[in-house]
Order: structure tokens, then C-alpha cells, then sequence
């Protein structure tokens, strides 16, 4: 979707999101079958009945599809392309956010990578296109993107979510909308290694996800990301000048379908459907959760011009954020 109105102020040029045709039902995933009885309860309450499956394997290429499709329909040429980091690149050494510039022939555009936070890597990458455009006035716009895809060959993360495929782009430009009001986000690196791959003893097709302390993620993080959210959310409110009743809705990502009842009654902000729409369809789909759910309320067009979205994010790394934007 497209939002422009020749302000001054910096928002969204345009989205795209890339989805799969294909879906496939969770209980016809090849790993579905070897899973035991705590699993099992897991995939019945998350959420997710069916996910999206790309042919194509690499997410570099997917990325580069995204810029490609969204360019077709909105031609810019950005300043700098912001690739936020996949869950495992498709090379190293070398560069996967090169290759979508080369391949998308971004001659000018700086190219470099956010990573490391996880779902909340949209989040920070769009906070800080603002903050490029807002540095250089020379600069027009920013280009992000990002793929999702499984680590290894299990799309089934207990006791987390279930993984599907899609990748987006997506601009910053002045001028555009919704704008970016607020943001605000931070990291507790004690959690750095809650979850880990053993990538260089194995194969890719035997990656695991391994989360090394159950209990640690089911209370501890919990309980910090209820605290963190519910203070980033008041200091963002606090510093636009509004209060909760002036938020017309709020987004989060995509993880369980019981994390959206959850944090409606921790902060009094309804999390909006189209969140549990996209998670039983598509599955989580990592930082693009919140880019997808963007896009999808603004295509309802129950929203008017002002209105104020709440979007929350936040990772297991562990990384918190909290966005203000108004449409």
C-alpha cells in the first residue's frame, strides 16, 4: 500500500508482501509425526494450522523478488538497501544483501545488513531508516527487506511457533504514510545464547533448534518482555503526548494465538484480529509478522487519516520494540 501526502515527515512509501501459494497443514509436516506428547499439545494450542512453503529455497532470491515486484509498482531508487537478517544466510563471507542490490541493479543504494534481534529486526530496521533519512537530509529513501524462512528442515520451533515462508520490501521515504510517530526498543543480552543450532557439527538438514533452558524462556523472558513492553509502550505514548484511548488499534507479531489474548489484558490495547488471521494462515513468519500486519489492516480501510497504530515486537534474543505510526 502506498501513502503519500508531501509532508515533511518520514513514514511509508510503500509495502509488498510476498507470500506463497501453497500451504500445508501442520499435521502433514514431515516432523509432525516424530514429535511427543508435550509437542503435540503445543502445535494444537499455538495457533497455526496451516503454513505457506516456497519452492525456492534461497532467501536471498526471495528478497531480491520482493524489491523486484515492489519496485514494478512503485519505482524508486533508493539511497540505501536495509536487509534485516534472515535466520541463517544463504552464504557466508560472502554477501546476501549484495546480491539483492546486484540483482536488482541499486547502483547507488548502500547496502548493509541488521541482525541479530531476531523478529524484532523489522522493528529496529525501520526506526532506523528514519533516523538515516532524518541524519542526511541528502537522502530520499530507504528500501528494507527480509525473508522468512525455516533454520534447518523442521518449520516446528516448540516451544515457540511454527515457522512458514514470505518475504516483503518496503520503503521509508519523507512524506510518506503511515508516518512514524514514536519509537522506541531495547535488548537484554543475557539472553544472547537461550537459543542456539549446532550449524558447524552438522549438516544443514539435521539443523535442531535447541531452546537450552525451558523454564527460563516460559517465565523469566516472559516476564521481562510483560515488563518491557508495558514500559516502552507508556514512554512512547508519553512522548507523542496521547494516552491509550487515542490508539485506534495495535499490532504485534505473529508467535502463539495465546499470546494476543495476553497482552490485550496486560496493557488494555486490543491486539486487532488481523494478527491471529495471518498466524493461522501463514504461521509465523518471523520479523515480517509485523510488516504483513501492517498491511493488511491498511488494506481493510477501517482505518482514517490520524488514526494512530500501536505496533509491538519483540524476540527471543531477547529485543523489545514498541512503534507509533500514524495513518
Amino acid at each position: 500500500m502506498t501513502r503519500e501526502d508531501g509532508s515533511g515527515a518520514i513514514g511509508i512509501g510503500a509495502m509488498h508482501c510476498l507470500l506463497p501459494e501453497d500451504r500445508v497443514a501442520v499435521t502433514d509436516l514431515p516432523e509432525f509425526t516424530q514429535l511427543g506428547h508435550e509437542e503435540l499439545q503445543f502445535v494444537e494450542k499455538c495457533g497455526v494450522r496451516t503454513v505457506g512453503v516456497f519452492t525456492e529455497t534461497e532467501q536471498a532470491a526471495l528478497a531480491a523478488q520482493a524489491c523486484r515486484e515492489l519496485l514494478a509498482e512503485h519505482p524508486v531508487d533508493p539511497d540505501i538497501l536495509l536487509m534485516v537478517g534472515p535466520r541463517s544466510p544463504d552464504v557466508l563471507l560472502g554477501s546476501d544483501v549484495c546480491r539483492v542490490q546486484a540483482e536488482n541493479k541499486m547502483d547507488s543504494a548502500f547496502a548493509f545488513s541488521v541482525d541479530g534481534l531476531g523478529c524484532t529486526g523489522s522493528s529496529a530496521a525501520w526506526a532506523l531508516a528514519r533516523d538515516l533519512l532524518v541524519a542526511d537530509p541528502g537522502r530520499e529513501s530507504v528500501m528494507i527487506t527480509h525473508t522468512s524462512r525455516p533454520t534447518g528442515a523442521d518449520r516446528i520451533r516448540f516451544p515457540v511457533t511454527v515457522v512458514g515462508d514470505g518475504a516483503y520490501a518496503m520503503t521509508m521515504v519523507r512524506g510518506g504514510r503511515p508516518v512514524l510517530r514514536g519509537h522506541r526498543q531495547e535488548t537484554d543480552g543475557s539472553f544472547n545464547d537461550l537459543f542456539r543450532v549446532d550449524y558447524k557439527q552438522t549438516p544443514w538438514y539435521e539443523w535442531r533448534e535447541e531452546c537450552l533452558d525451558l523454564s527460563r524462556y516460559t517465565f523469566e523472558l516472559a516476564t521481562h518482555s510483560q515488563f518491557r513492553l508495558s514500559r516502552l509502550v507508556d514512554r512512547v505514548l508519553a512522548e507523542a503526548g496521547v494516552g491509550k484511548d487515542a490508539v485506534a488499534t495495535t499490532l504485534m507479531q505473529n508467535v502463539a494465538a495465546s499470546a494476543f489474548g495476553f497482552y490485550t489484558s496486560l496493557l488494555e490495547l486490543p491486539i486487532h484480529d488481523v494478527c491471529l488471521a495471518q498466524l493461522t494462515e501463514y504461521g509465523h513468519l518471523g520479523a515480517m509478522d509485523v510488516v504483513l500486519n501492517l498491511d493488511r489492516l491498511l488494506a481493510t480501510g477501517e482505518l482514517s487519516e490520524g488514526d494512530l497504530v500501536l505496533v509491538l515486537n519483540n524476540s527471543p534474543v531477547a529485543a523489545w520494540a514498541v512503534t507509533l505510526w500514524e495513518v
